[in-house]
């Protein structure tokens, strides 16, 4: 049997994203919701529930702070929502904050998403 390859950094995580055809980042809109360009399609957080979450903190540089959260809208698309966080966030005021909180979790095993 393959064994899977540890992902530890964001880059693997996005590439292995890409491969298996998932790839599709979800950005707040100006109107407080989340927009996925490549899937056509806007979300409140009731549409989505965050099935994985990946943080990131870069060793010497606080640039390299991050949080990747796995998304599955109700047809089962699988999508991204990517943050920096802290004072390098590209999402100011509470709204992006607001709108994650609401977001239902589950806490999905790697290989059940990237299988």
């Amino acid at each position: 049997m393959e064994q899977p390859i540890a992902m530890n950094t964001l880059s693997q995580i996005l590439e292995k994203l890409r491969l298996k055809g998932r790839d599709n980042e979800l950005k707040m809109t100006d109107h407080g919701k989340m927009q996925s360009k490549s899937l056509g399609k806007i979300y409140k957080p009731e549409d989505l529930t965050i099935v994985k979450t990946y943080r990131f903190e870069g060793d010497s540089d606080p640039a390299d702070n991050s949080v990747l959260y796995l998304v599955e809208d109700q047809d089962k698309n699988i999508g991204y929502i990517l943050d920096a966080y802290g004072i390098y966030s590209d999402n100011i005021g509470s709204g992006f904050d607001d709108f994650l909180k609401k977001i239902p979790t589950e806490n999905r095993d790697e290989q059940e998403l990237f299988c």
